[in-house]
């Protein structure tokens, strides 16, 4: 097959799955090793990157998928009124950071760390699919223990846990924000 209708195959394949595509399942398809099929998926993702294509095909943990590009979003929202991406409140943005940083986390944990109740924030992070049970804890009541999910990684634009920001790097902006809004004497 030619490199023009393998990247077509492969295309095909990540529009109809509408999810993430493992990489050794695209190889498969094609007949292809790992390293080739990865070089290809690469290329076309280049081209609709540098073409300003309405789709991207984005990296996920190992997998790949194509979605649509972010500058098309408020096109789209017009179109489809249905279509809510509603943003992240402080409280649900701070029950998920320390679920991103602390995974596997129990609820308990989350709560101590917090200082408040966690039972809506964390039900309100799994409704909309950022956070799932990853298992349970082997203690007392066996308690549910919580991890961040592909959508999550897909949400920040990460393709996996490993590219979240240090918390060292996030403690020295944030000291050097308040070292800014301090007044001078």
């Amino acid at each position: 097959m030619k490199l023009n209708e393998l990247e077509a195959v492969l295309e095909a394949i990540l529009f109809v799955s509408g999810d993430a595509v493992a990489l050794s399942v695209l190889a498969d398809a094609i007949e292809m090793d790992k390293a080739t099929t990865k070089a290809i998926v690469k290329s076309l993702a280049a081209k609709y990157e540098q073409e300003q294509r309405g789709l991207r095909i984005v990296e996920v943990e190992g997998a790949y998928q194509m979605c649509t590009a972010a500058s098309c979003y408020d096109y789209i929202r017009s179109v489809y009124q249905n279509v809510n991406r509603q943003g992240l409140t402080q409280s649900l943005m701070e029950t998920l950071a320390i679920i991103a940083y602390k995974q596997p986390i129990t609820k308990a944990q989350i709560e101590e760390i917090r200082g408040v109740t966690a039972d809506h924030a964390v039900n309100k992070l799994m409704e909309r699919g950022l956070v799932q049970e990853v298992g349970r804890m082997d203690a007392v009541g066996r308690p549910m223990l919580f991890g961040t999910t592909k959508e999550f990684l897909r949400y920040f634009g990460f393709t996996s846990k490993a590219e979240l920001p240090s918390l060292e790097e996030g403690q020295a902006e944030e000291q050097e924000e308040t070292r800014e809004e301090e007044p001078e004497s």
